[in-house]
């Protein structure tokens, strides 16, 4: 793919030689009855599933294109918004979702709340139910409750999203109260996706920011699907090594000598490995806008998370803050790198 540019032979010639492909559970169109019929998720969240993987441009594949929109509070609407004001008013960004061709749009209650009766209908909601509000000084690492499973399910839903702060000082609570939320989320038959972030200010160090270390994501991850998440979002990993560079946790020398290398396709089949080997399904962030080489970056990200063995790209800020069509094409591009038959595992 011309764009991208000086990397492409490396990302897409790359064959891993470490944990091998035919040990992955992978996307395909019968991941539903592959996977997911012999676990203990009921049928109405086997549907709820098929509902997520069978709309939009990536319908029918296996892989997910989802738009999440939830910065405004994460990180302030001003400052999510002032490149784009038209996204104050959530119906926009709804019909972004839409006519993204996206699976699903994740955003808040009162997002999804003020629209609800206009499209829960037309694309599925995938409502996020704990912020870290940005309004608290000095600034806090700590999600909170916005509102109850039962809300995003009287609201016709189909899948719900939490974030936990892994290594934060409220992360213990949080685990709790996210694991409370998914049981009874997958009681009245919706599907579940956990945002799996680390946070800790001993996480970053003078040479390098170990919050998006493969082994601390990928152990992130593993709690993740350790509360019956079945979906996972997770940053792309930009380097490894977290546990011994920081000296806490467990580690074991063949982590990053058998299991991973530095290669971003190796270090991204870490975070799958501990997402059940592929079972639950990984989708990694697009990351925030950096201009004129968003296009470029995240297909780079989409040909790593496909290539590892991951489920797609949950992708916002760069198609939000920017115009209508932009944004559009953008996630059309990112799309077009899952319903490429030529991309394939590493």
């Amino acid at each position: 793919m011309d764009i991208l540019g000086t990397d492409a032979e490396d990302l897409l010639q790359y064959t891993s030689s470490t944990v091998t492909k035919d040990l992955l559970q992978v996307p395909g169109p019968d991941f539903i009855d592959r996977v997911f019929l012999q676990t203990n998720r009921s049928i109405p969240v086997l549907r709820s599933l098929a509902t997520l993987f069978n709309h939009g441009r990536l319908a029918g594949t296996g892989y997910l294109s989802i738009l999440p929109i939830d910065q405004d509070i994460e990180h302030t609407a001003g400052f999510s918004f002032a490149p784009n004001p038209i996204y104050f008013d959530p119906e926009n960004i709804i019909k972004l979702a839409i006519e993204g061709g996206c699976n699903a749009v994740a955003t808040t209650f009162g997002n999804l709340g003020m629209v609800a009766r206009k499209y829960a209908h037309k694309i599925p909601f995938v409502v996020k139910i704990n912020h870290n509000e940005l309004l608290t000084y000095p600034t806090k690492h700590n999600q909170i409750m916005f509102g109850s499973v039962e809300e995003a399910w009287n609201m016709g839903a189909v899948a719900v999203g939490a974030t936990i702060y892994f290594g934060s000082e409220e992360s213990n609570r949080q685990l709790i109260e996210v694991a409370e939320a998914f049981e009874r989320a997958h009681q009245l038959g919706m599907a579940t996706i956990l945002w799996c972030y680390t946070r800790n200010a001993a996480f970053k160090t003078n040479d390098k920011d170990y919050h998006v270390a493969a082994d601390l994501t990928g152990q992130a991850n593993h709690l993740g699907v350790t509360i019956q998440a079945d979906i996972i979002k997770q940053k792309m990993p930009e380097n490894n090594g977290g546990f011994q560079a920081i000296n806490f946790s467990k580690w074991h020398p063949d982590m990053y000598n058998k299991l991973a290398t530095d290669h971003p396709i190796d270090l991204c089949r870490y975070q799958v490995l501990n997402c059940y080997m592929g079972r639950a399904g990984l989708i990694n962030s697009g990351g925030e806008s950096q201009g004129d080489t968003d296009l470029q970056q995240s297909v780079r990200t989409a040909v790593i998370n496909k290539r590892a063995g991951g489920m797609g790209l949950i992708l916002g800020r760069r198609a939000f803050q920017r115009p209508l069509k932009e944004g559009i094409n953008l996630l059309n591009l990112v799309q077009d790198v899952y319903a490429d038959q030529t991309i394939t595992l590493a």
